[in-house]
């Protein structure tokens, strides 16, 4: 794979990421219900909690990230490799558990329809595809998981304290007031660690194995050469 096309790709993601938080946010202006079916509340709250959702803070992470990439595919840096980290598990994340536990819940049509795609699978599928044949590697070592992994658990906190004293959850599962109780929460939170952390060793693992992108011809670390 070319540079060049990894810019393409990393380009793409970054706009389609882009057209769906936007589309979304002109949704919840609205009144729109793609993540939440409630009764939409004033809309100071509804843009609070918007930004509140995991699904918003990982597309924009996307958004950022591949964005960065499109400008340069071989970027790196230690507060960058666990940014870049944590958007791919945390996108992948958010489309696995949309699939298998929010997506059965959800009857949408339209715009909202068409939103809701975008976040939970169109941009899902980009940026992890976009890892797995783009990179960059090698990326990623064992230190890197620990930064990355701070982004999902303060999320996780912020959460429950927001739920606790409010009353809203942006996702059934984390809601004790739902059939299943405490317990049923509990084991969801940890059984989506329990994933993250899979994601993260996945990622660790290809980040080693697979074939390490070129590095950029530099002159000066290299003067003997001749440019590609």
């Amino acid at each position: 794979m070319t540079l060049r096309t990894a810019r393409l790709w990393h380009a793409l993601t970054a706009v389609v990421a882009v057209v769906a938080l936007v589309l979304q946010l002109v949704l919840v202006v609205h009144g729109g219900r793609v993540l939440d079916e409630q009764d939409p509340p004033g809309l100071g709250l509804r843009l609070v909690r918007f930004v509140s959702y995991f699904t918003i803070q990982s597309n924009v992470l996307v958004a950022v990230v591949t964005a960065q990439l499109a400008r340069d595919p071989l970027r790196d840096g230690t507060v960058w490799r666990a940014v870049r980290l944590a958007a791919v598990v945390g996108i992948t994340v958010t489309g696995v558990v949309h699939f298998f536990l929010l997506r059965p819940l959800l009857d949408l049509d339209g715009a909202d329809w068409a939103a809701d795609k975008l976040l939970h699978v169109v941009v899902p599928v980009l940026a992890f595809v976009g890892f797995v044949l783009f990179g960059p590697r090698p990326r990623i070592e064992r230190r890197d998981v620990g930064l990355a992994l701070c982004w999902p658990l303060a999320w996780t906190a912020y959460t429950m304290v927001v739920g606790l004293a409010s009353g809203w959850y942006p996702y059934p599962f984390l809601d004790h007031r739902e059939e299943h109780g405490w317990p049923g929460v509990l084991i969801a939170v940890a059984g989506i660690t329990v994933f993250f952390l899979l994601l993260f060793w996945l990622a660790l693992q290809l980040d080693r194995r697979a074939r390490p992108q070129p590095q950029p011809w530099d002159p000066y670390r290299d003067p003997g050469s001749v440019a590609p």
